[in-house]
């Protein structure tokens, strides 16, 4: 299913991931003017328009003997899209395990369990309102698929550029680095010397060994 997720993703098969990709965003953009409900059956209606007069064309040249009986779509219902058992249970265990991890998050950010970690998430929390103020969530749905067919695709085409560029980057945070390094190392002030050590410390063990002498 990875695999399958993956070629997607990265338009292995132009084809199906336009498909897809048209087929998905088209919904989601439809969904700002008609629910979900209605969006879903004008689409299995638009799909059903060019099945159903195929599949009476091809019923009627079966019956003038001018088709052997193939069906036009037999590739499709071939095609076994089920998951098995092994697969079934690996897939829910993924999302029984993804379900358990965000809420134990949830709720050791909820909670304070580290100061750090919910300041964070309080900051996070207080962008988000601003954002549900100038978009709504079908929004970032549409653009969060229109990302993830975009950007693999345009890494793809662009990764020796992109690389460049992020060595780039990091050799100029690199250099920035150094330079506050060295800002640091000569504004910070030299350490106190050490105390040198007092002189009835050093004469104690001479009048010990004068006592022992008497």
């Amino acid at each position: 299913m990875a695999t399958k997720l993956v070629d997607l993703v990265y338009w292995r098969n132009m084809r199906r991931t336009g498909v897809l990709f048209t087929g998905l965003v088209v919904s989601l953009a439809s969904v700002f003017q008609l629910s979900a409900i209605t969006v879903l059956s004008h689409v299995c209606l638009g799909v059903m328009c060019v099945t159903f007069p195929l599949r009476l064309y091809y019923k009627l040249l079966e019956l003038l003997r001018w088709n052997p009986g193939v069906h036009p779509f037999q590739s499709y219902l071939d095609n076994d899209s089920s998951l098995t058992d092994k697969e079934t249970v690996i897939l829910v265990e993924e999302v029984v395990l993804l379900i358990a991890f965000a809420v134990r998050e949830i709720k050791r950010l909820l909670f304070i369990d580290s100061l750090v970690d919910s300041i964070k998430f309080v900051v996070l929390l207080y962008l988000l309102t601003y954002v549900g103020i100038l978009t709504n969530g079908l929004t970032l749905v549409i653009a969060a698929v229109i990302l993830v067919f975009s950007i693999p695709l345009f890494y793809k085409k662009q990764q020796v550029r992109i690389r460049r560029i992020i060595r780039a980057v990091k050799a100029f945070v690199k250099k920035i680095r150094n330079q506050c390094l060295s800002l640091y190392e000569s504004v910070r002030p030299s350490p106190a010397p050490e105390p040198a050590p007092k002189p009835a410390l050093a004469a104690a063990p001479a009048q010990k060994q004068k006592a022992k002498s008497k």
